[in-house]
Order: C-alpha cells, then structure tokens, then sequence
C-alpha cells in the first residue's frame, strides 16, 4: 500500500458500510474530521458519514463550523469517486468546489456527505451532492476533481 493511501474495509460496528480513513492517522481526515464511514448508493453515488459532529466541529453557535463542513465536503468528493470510479484518489487534487450554506448543522449528530459522479473523462470527475443531517439539508454542492497524474519514472 502507497504512503497516504486509503483504508476502505467493511466496518464491523456498521453492516453495510465501510472504514474510510488513511494509513497515516496523523493526517488532517483523522485528526481534524474523526471516525468517517461509507457506501455505495445507486449506480453513480455514495454517502460518507462522520459518525459524530463533536465539540471541537462547533463554532461559537454551538453548531459545526463551515469550514468543517467544508473539509467534509472535501474528503466525501474523493470517498465518492473511489467507490463509483473505482480507483484510489489519492494523489487526485479538487480543482473547484462550489457550495451553498443552507442550514446549521448540530453538534452531537452524524453527518452525512452524499456525493453523486455527474461524469468522468479521461482526467477529471464531475459530482455535485448534499449534506445532510437525517432530514436536515445543511449544504449543498458541485465539485471537480483532477484524477491524479501517472508517476514519473526519471530517466536513468
């Protein structure tokens, strides 16, 4: 396994979904997100939870911080595009992400990222999707991702 690949394993407190977190624990995904989980949904989706919006999610409201909602986004296009496409993204870089606030999200809740891949060509994935807390939309948005480049072999 690369350096800075994902683990993607069946959950074993969660039927159905699966782990979803890097190698490396001291990256961001783990420290500054936590415990995330997967699944496929449908022909061209997938939803990614974050099993608990805790404390240090909250701005100063009491409820998550946009930039946590953000960084959720984030990493869901790249949870998305690995079980539609198939292939790890890592190494894959987002070159847009385009977002709408529309609700607060709550502390003490799961949080939902459910990504759907709109299309793929030869070096980018389209998606656009929603987060969500049970019936609660807290965001919704379109994104781009740049697949990652073929390593270089320099020559010798």
């Amino acid at each position: 396994m690369a350096q800075g690949a994902s683990i993607h394993e069946p959950d074993p407190d969660y039927p159905g979904w699966h782990t979803w977190r890097l190698d490396d624990g001291s990256r961001f995904n783990s420290q500054g997100l936590g415990r995330m989980i997967i699944r496929r949904e449908g022909e061209r989706g997938a939803r990614m939870r974050l099993l608990e919006a805790e404390q240090r999610h909250s701005n100063v409201l009491d409820n998550i911080h946009g930039g946590v909602t953000l960084a959720l986004i984030d990493v869901g296009i790249f949870a998305g595009t690995y079980l539609v496409i198939g292939t790890d993204a890592v190494g894959s870089v987002t070159l847009d992400l385009h977002s709408q606030f529309i609700g607060a999200g709550r502390v003490g809740q799961p949080v939902d990222v459910v990504a759907e891949v709109m299309k793929e060509t030869r070096r980018l994935v389209f998606l656009r999707g929603t987060v969500e807390q049970d019936d609660h939309l807290v965001a919704s948005f379109v994104a781009t991702l740049r697949k990652a480049s073929a390593p270089r072999v320099s020559p010798q």
